[in-house]
C-alpha cells in the first residue's frame, strides 16, 4: 500500500486494516521517496518513515516496506514491484492496493500494463464514489478484461494478474486536511494516531508548535 504518508493518518490505517481483513494477508505500507505524480513533500523521508513506524506499532498484520526510500530517483510502481519480486516475495502472490482514482489513472503510469504481470491489483473503493467498471477508459478496460476476481481467496491461488474491488468505508481524513488544521492550530489530533500526533508536535512538523491543540 504505497503513498507519501505526509503524514500517515487514521484513514490510511483504515484502508490497510480493511484490506488485511478482506484478503487475509499482511499489508505493508510503503512510503514513496519521490512520488512522480505529486509535488514537493512536507516532511522528509526519515520523518515520514518514523511516523509510519509509530502508526503500525502493535498492529497485527500491518508492516512497512521501505524499499522506495532506499533507492535514488522517482518512485515508479513498476520498478518497485520488480524489486519486490526479485528480493522479497519471489513467486508468491503479491498485490498492490490502490484507490479508485489511482486505478483510473493507471494508463498515465510508467509501463502500466506490466503491473498486471507483476502483481494483483486491489481497488479500495470509498462508499458512494460512483466507480463503475463498465465505464473504464478503453485502454484500461482492455487491459483488465478477464482479470476481475469474484472473491478475495482467488488472489491466493495465482502470483499476479487479477483485479479485485474492495468496499472501503468512507473516512473523513486526508493528509492535506491534517496539514491544514495543524498549520491553523485547529483540531487535528483525532485524525492521526496519538503517537504520530506526539511526533508531529515534538518535531514541529507542518507548522505545529509544542503545546498546540492539547
Amino acid at each position: 500500500y504505497g503513498g507519501s504518508f505526509d503524514p500517515v493518518h487514521e484513514g490510511h490505517l483504515a484502508v490497510a486494516r480493511n484490506a488485511r481483513d478482506a484478503v487475509a494477508a499482511r499489508v505493508s505500507l510503503m512510503p514513496a521517496a519521490d512520488p512522480p505524480h505529486k509535488g514537493p513533500l512536507h516532511a522528509d523521508a526519515r520523518q515520514r518513515l518514523a511516523m509510519l513506524e509509530l502508526a503500525v506499532d502493535g498492529e497485527a498484520g500491518l508492516g512497512i516496506e521501505a524499499c522506495e526510500l532506499e533507492r535514488d530517483g522517482p518512485s515508479y510502481t513498476v520498478d518497485t514491484l520488480r524489486f519486490l519480486r526479485a528480493h522479497r516475495v519471489g513467486e508468491r502472490p503479491l498485490a498492490i492496493l490502490l484507490g479508485a482514482d489511482s486505478f483510473l489513472s493507471l494508463p498515465t503510469w510508467k509501463e502500466w500494463r506490466s503491473l498486471f504481470d507483476l502483481a494483483h491489483v486491489l481497488i479500495a473503493e470509498r462508499g458512494g464514489s460512483g466507480f463503475d467498471p463498465s465505464t473504464l477508459p478503453e485502454a484500461l478496460a482492455e487491459a483488465v478484461a478477464g482479470r476481475w476476481a469474484r472473491a478475495p481467496d482467488e488472489l491466493h491461488r495465482l502470483a499476479s494478474g487479477l483485479v479485485l474491488r474492495l468496499d472501503q468505508p468512507l473516512r473523513p481524513e486526508s493528509a492535506s486536511e491534517v496539514r491544514r488544521r495543524i498549520a491553523a492550530d485547529g483540531d487535528w489530533r483525532a485524525l492521526v494516531p496519538a503517537s504520530v500526533a506526539a511526533y508531529i508536535v515534538e518535531h514541529r512538523l507542518y507548522g505545529a508548535c509544542t503545546g498546540a491543540s492539547l
